[in-house]
């Protein structure tokens, strides 16, 4: 801590960083990883497996169809109305609010506090979508060579926190994709701030997306990665086959706070760094032990430059992110909360859960914010399952997944 206040006072004085901004120190590339340079000078490290799979190829199963036909409609109050026109659909929205099955069901979403404001129909609306699409829904296994997982880490972490995922699912013979972004891990840090908003991130993982997709892709993303996941699900909705958010938040636009810690000058936040870093541990796990210190420390998370960290909050600006966004994407959804994240709380995952077309929450109740680090075990078996879930002819939902808390053996 001393060491670290010197370094900041010092860089005070001097009138600049004392962090450089490079990338953190990494052992030689293994096999599995390689560098893309996304646009000139800036370069993404990205762990990419491709398993040994039988000679004879495991033929892709017909699995089922689910109907996606909704009416979006925002009226000038702040209220957001959804009327469900399919049955199956209307199933998936109903079932995330109450359990109950309404077939042509209508949800009326608050998104402002509008008093005793009349019902919106009665209003002239602001904005109206009609969605209305058929999904085909089969199962992904490991053996089909048409499926790669996307892994997208958040703020402060890398590729490392998805080791156990990485090696689990490349063993089952899926083809996995993992970068670090910018700033992050092994990738290159530019020392401008505009390298690090929301669009320019997202135009990252873009192209990282289209250089590795495969007809069938599923993407996985974490805290701050799941607003990528949910761009590029929007953007790409007929190549993105399932989609998995593990504590991403509530279905709201991005915007910085203006009150907040990483306003702070950058060499301030280096002499505070073992307070953060301390502070995330805290949050981030649900025990703070020598177990979960090695985790951060082998897994490079909260292991970025002070620069990187304070441009990466300020940057987190996506106005067209709202509920409206949310509600549009019709990629089924797997939804993991830990239950005792301090960063996202279920609240939050819950909402999303009511916005989304096709959406199944689950709750471990051992873990917090980093969960796939403490509950790697839990997490794979969800994310497997989900991966090979399709719906029958007859139903769409698979009623075992919705809204349930798991216990986790630790």
């Amino acid at each position: 801590m001393l060491t670290s206040f010197i370094e900041g006072l010092l860089c005070c004085l001097a009138s600049k960083s004392a962090n450089v901004v490079v990338p953190v120190e990494t052992s030689e590339p293994a096999d599995g990883y390689e560098f893309v340079e996304v646009k000139p000078g800036r370069v993404l490290r990205v762990r990419h497996i491709i398993p040994d799979r039988p000679v004879l190829e495991e033929p892709t199963g017909q699995g089922g169809s689910v109907s996606c036909k909704r009416k979006i409609t925002v009226y000038r109050n702040g209220q957001l109305f959804i009327e469900n026109l399919g049955d199956r659909a209307s199933t998936e929205v109903k079932n995330c609010q109450n359990g109950e099955s309404e077939p042509n069901s209508t949800v009326q979403v608050e998104l402002t506090d509008s008093g005793n404001s009349p019902l919106p129909r009665r209003r002239k609306p602001k904005r109206s979508v009609v969605i209305d699409c058929e999904r085909k829904i089969s199962a992904c296994k490991g053996t089909h060579p048409d499926v790669a997982l996307f892994f997208i880490h958040g703020v402060g972490g890398s590729l490392d926190i998805w080791g156990s995922q990485l090696d689990f699912f490349s063993r089952l013979g899926y083809e996995v994709i993992a970068p670090d972004l910018a700033g992050h891990g092994a990738s290159t840090a530019p020392q401008i701030a505009a390298a690090y908003t929301f669009y320019a991130l997202a135009e990252d993982m873009r192209l990282i997306f289209k250089r590795y997709a495969r007809k069938r892709n599923i993407l996985i993303g974490h805290s701050y990665g799941v607003s990528f996941c949910t761009f590029l699900a929007h953007e790409y909705p007929e190549q993105i086959h399932k989609m998995v958010m593990i504590n991403g938040g509530g279905p709201t636009a991005l915007e910085p706070s203006l009150c907040s810690i990483f306003n702070l000058p950058t060499c301030v936040l280096h002499c505070l760094s073992p307070l953060l870093a301390w502070s995330f541990l805290k949050a981030g796990f649900a025990r703070q032990g020598a177990k979960e210190k090695q985790l951060l420390k082998e897994n490079n998370a909260f292991n970025v430059s002070s620069f990187v960290l304070r441009a990466m909050m300020s940057g987190q600006y996506w106005p067209e992110g709202d509920e409206v966004y949310h509600a549009e994407v019709t990629v089924p959804t797997l939804l993991v909360h830990g239950m005792h994240d301090k960063f996202v709380p279920v609240e939050e995952d819950q909402r999303m859960a009511e916005i989304l077309l096709l959406a199944f929450l689950k709750v471990l109740e051992d873990g917090s914010h980093m969960i796939m680090m403490e509950c790697p075990e839990a997490v794979n078996t969800l994310l497997h399952e989900f991966f090979l879930w399709e719906p029958e002819t007859e139903m769409a939902t698979p009623e075992p997944l919705l809204h349930s808390v798991v216990a986790t053996d630790r």
